[in-house]
């Protein structure tokens, strides 16, 4: 991943650097330490993406206990 920080990335972000290394990985042309890395860059941001899916379906989950058509602010922990 370049300079930028999990937290800097936006959901769709981290999902297409997640499929790029998934194509790495499968053509199988990387190194064993590249590969290793790969991976646990991987696990990172797959890691990532769920915790995002988590925060979305819990705002959503609120939204529609509360019959709220506007966007709701909830605190990052």
């Amino acid at each position: 991943m370049s300079d930028l920080k999990l937290e800097d990335l936006k959901f769709e972000q981290a999902m297409a650097r997640l499929e790029e290394i998934v194509r790495l990985l499968e053509q199988g042309d990387s190194t064993l330490d590249e590969a290793l890395a790969l991976f646990e860059e991987g696990v990172k941001l797959a890691r990532f993406c769920h915790d995002q899916l988590d925060k979305a379906e819990a705002k959503i989950e609120i939204m529609v206990k509360e019959g709220r058509l506007e966007p709701l602010e909830v605190e990052e922990e």
